[in-house]
Protein backbone atom coordinates (compact mmCIF):
# COMPACT_ATOMS: atom_id res chain seq x y z
CA UNK A 1 0.00 0.00 0.00
CA UNK A 2 2.85 2.01 0.60
CA UNK A 3 0.78 4.65 3.03
CA UNK A 4 -1.30 5.71 -0.28
CA UNK A 5 -4.44 6.29 1.69
CA UNK A 6 -6.20 8.43 -0.80
CA UNK A 7 -7.29 5.92 -3.68
CA UNK A 8 -9.19 7.77 -6.98
CA UNK A 9 -12.24 5.19 -7.22
CA UNK A 10 -14.60 3.24 -4.69
CA UNK A 11 -13.15 -0.83 -4.36
CA UNK A 12 -9.65 0.49 -5.42
CA UNK A 13 -8.30 -0.48 -1.48
CA UNK A 14 -9.98 -2.10 1.02
CA UNK A 15 -8.31 -2.63 4.42
CA UNK A 16 -9.17 -5.20 6.86
CA UNK A 17 -8.49 -5.80 11.07
CA UNK A 18 -9.95 -6.90 13.58
CA UNK A 19 -10.39 -6.24 16.96
CA UNK A 20 -11.62 -7.48 20.56
CA UNK A 21 -15.01 -6.04 22.89
CA UNK A 22 -15.47 -7.02 26.43
CA UNK A 23 -18.51 -8.62 27.80
CA UNK A 24 -19.20 -9.79 30.78
CA UNK A 25 -20.13 -13.13 29.51
CA UNK A 26 -16.48 -12.91 27.49
CA UNK A 27 -14.62 -11.60 24.45
CA UNK A 28 -16.43 -10.55 20.96
CA UNK A 29 -14.28 -10.03 18.23
CA UNK A 30 -15.30 -7.70 15.34
CA UNK A 31 -13.89 -7.95 11.89
CA UNK A 32 -13.93 -4.79 9.93
CA UNK A 33 -13.06 -4.48 5.83
CA UNK A 34 -13.23 -0.81 5.11
CA UNK A 35 -13.29 1.02 1.96
CA UNK A 36 -10.62 3.41 2.35
CA UNK A 37 -12.11 6.01 -0.75
CA UNK A 38 -15.55 6.26 1.37
CA UNK A 39 -14.37 5.15 4.71
CA UNK A 40 -17.10 2.64 4.50
CA UNK A 41 -17.72 -0.16 6.71
CA UNK A 42 -18.49 -2.89 4.15
CA UNK A 43 -18.00 -6.23 5.76
CA UNK A 44 -17.77 -6.99 8.80
CA UNK A 45 -18.58 -10.08 11.22
CA UNK A 46 -18.60 -10.89 15.09
CA UNK A 47 -17.35 -14.46 16.07
CA UNK A 48 -16.18 -15.45 20.20
CA UNK A 49 -13.28 -17.22 18.22
CA UNK A 50 -10.81 -15.78 15.85
CA UNK A 51 -11.07 -18.91 13.63
CA UNK A 52 -10.60 -17.37 9.99
CA UNK A 53 -14.08 -18.97 8.75
CA UNK A 54 -16.01 -16.78 11.70
CA UNK A 55 -13.43 -13.52 11.38
CA UNK A 56 -12.34 -12.82 7.71
CA UNK A 57 -14.22 -15.10 5.92
CA UNK A 58 -17.70 -13.53 6.26
CA UNK A 59 -16.50 -9.85 6.80
CA UNK A 60 -15.28 -10.14 3.19
CA UNK A 61 -18.20 -12.21 1.60
CA UNK A 62 -20.27 -9.80 3.24
CA UNK A 63 -18.06 -6.96 1.33
CA UNK A 64 -17.97 -8.75 -1.94
CA UNK A 65 -21.77 -9.09 -2.31
CA UNK A 66 -22.01 -5.46 -1.50
CA UNK A 67 -19.94 -4.08 -3.96
CA UNK A 68 -19.31 -5.30 -7.63
CA UNK A 69 -15.49 -5.47 -8.22
CA UNK A 70 -15.25 -4.57 -11.93
CA UNK A 71 -11.34 -3.19 -11.75
CA UNK A 72 -8.31 -4.04 -9.62
CA UNK A 73 -8.53 -3.89 -6.24
CA UNK A 74 -5.91 -4.14 -3.49
CA UNK A 75 -7.24 -5.49 -0.39
CA UNK A 76 -4.74 -5.03 2.39
CA UNK A 77 -4.34 -6.20 6.08
CA UNK A 78 -1.82 -6.97 8.96
CA UNK A 79 0.32 -10.32 8.72
CA UNK A 80 -2.48 -11.89 11.22
CA UNK A 81 -2.93 -15.60 10.60
CA UNK A 82 -6.72 -15.21 9.69
CA UNK A 83 -5.65 -13.34 6.56
CA UNK A 84 -2.56 -15.68 5.67
CA UNK A 85 -4.70 -18.77 5.58
CA UNK A 86 -5.12 -20.86 2.91
CA UNK A 87 -8.81 -20.84 3.28
CA UNK A 88 -8.72 -16.97 3.21
CA UNK A 89 -6.83 -16.84 0.36
CA UNK A 90 -9.20 -19.25 -1.45
CA UNK A 91 -11.67 -16.60 -0.97
CA UNK A 92 -9.67 -13.67 -2.14
CA UNK A 93 -8.02 -15.72 -5.33
CA UNK A 94 -11.49 -16.53 -6.66
CA UNK A 95 -11.95 -12.98 -8.31
CA UNK A 96 -8.75 -12.37 -10.51
CA UNK A 97 -9.05 -8.86 -9.82
CA UNK A 98 -8.03 -8.44 -5.94
CA UNK A 99 -4.58 -8.34 -5.12
CA UNK A 100 -3.71 -9.26 -1.48
CA UNK A 101 -1.41 -6.92 0.38
CA UNK A 102 0.12 -7.62 4.24
CA UNK A 103 2.01 -5.00 6.23
CA UNK A 104 5.85 -5.64 6.36
CA UNK A 105 6.64 -7.20 9.88
CA UNK A 106 6.28 -5.02 12.39
CA UNK A 107 4.63 -2.13 10.20
CA UNK A 108 1.03 -0.87 10.92
CA UNK A 109 0.93 2.22 9.34
CA UNK A 110 -0.51 1.21 6.29
CA UNK A 111 -3.49 -0.32 7.88
CA UNK A 112 -4.11 2.75 9.68
CA UNK A 113 -7.81 3.45 8.40
CA UNK A 114 -8.84 -0.01 9.81
CA UNK A 115 -6.94 1.29 12.95
CA UNK A 116 -8.49 4.40 13.10
CA UNK A 117 -11.82 3.15 12.67
CA UNK A 118 -11.19 0.80 16.10
CA UNK A 119 -10.41 3.50 17.51
CA UNK A 120 -13.41 6.08 16.83
CA UNK A 121 -15.63 2.91 17.80
CA UNK A 122 -14.09 2.49 20.93
CA UNK A 123 -14.18 6.20 21.76
CA UNK A 124 -17.30 6.74 20.75
CA UNK A 125 -19.20 3.84 21.96
CA UNK A 126 -17.54 0.77 23.40
CA UNK A 127 -15.67 2.59 26.45
CA UNK A 128 -19.09 3.90 27.28
CA UNK A 129 -21.11 0.88 27.70
CA UNK A 130 -20.39 -2.32 29.98
CA UNK A 131 -22.19 -5.10 27.91
CA UNK A 132 -23.93 -7.37 29.85
CA UNK A 133 -23.83 -9.94 27.46
CA UNK A 134 -22.76 -10.94 24.11
CA UNK A 135 -25.76 -10.34 21.83
CA UNK A 136 -25.76 -7.06 23.88
CA UNK A 137 -22.64 -6.33 22.41
CA UNK A 138 -23.42 -7.25 18.78
CA UNK A 139 -26.65 -5.13 18.38
CA UNK A 140 -25.45 -1.61 19.76
CA UNK A 141 -22.06 -2.59 17.78
CA UNK A 142 -24.10 -3.20 14.84
CA UNK A 143 -26.19 -0.63 15.54
CA UNK A 144 -23.13 1.85 15.64
CA UNK A 145 -21.52 1.03 12.17
CA UNK A 146 -25.20 0.32 10.18
CA UNK A 147 -26.74 2.71 11.61
CA UNK A 148 -24.51 5.69 12.49
CA UNK A 149 -21.41 5.13 11.14
CA UNK A 150 -21.94 4.60 7.54
CA UNK A 151 -24.90 6.20 7.54
CA UNK A 152 -24.94 9.82 9.63
CA UNK A 153 -21.50 10.32 10.80
CA UNK A 154 -19.88 13.48 9.09
CA UNK A 155 -15.76 12.52 8.35
CA UNK A 156 -13.79 15.59 7.41
CA UNK A 157 -11.54 13.44 5.62
CA UNK A 158 -14.65 12.84 3.42
CA UNK A 159 -15.11 16.54 3.40
CA UNK A 160 -18.27 16.71 6.27
CA UNK A 161 -19.55 13.74 4.45
CA UNK A 162 -21.28 10.02 5.76
CA UNK A 163 -19.28 7.49 4.10
CA UNK A 164 -22.76 6.69 1.88
CA UNK A 165 -22.69 10.25 0.53
CA UNK A 166 -19.36 9.26 -1.03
Amino acid sequence: MDRDFNPKRLNQVWVSDITYIKTNKGWLYLTTLIDIYGRQVIGWSFSTSLFTDQTIVPACKMAVSKRKIEAPLLFHSDRGVQYASKEFRRVVTVNKLITQSMSRKANCWDNAVAESFFKTLKTELVYHHSFKTIQEAKTTVFDYIEVWYNRKRLHSYLGYKTPLEV
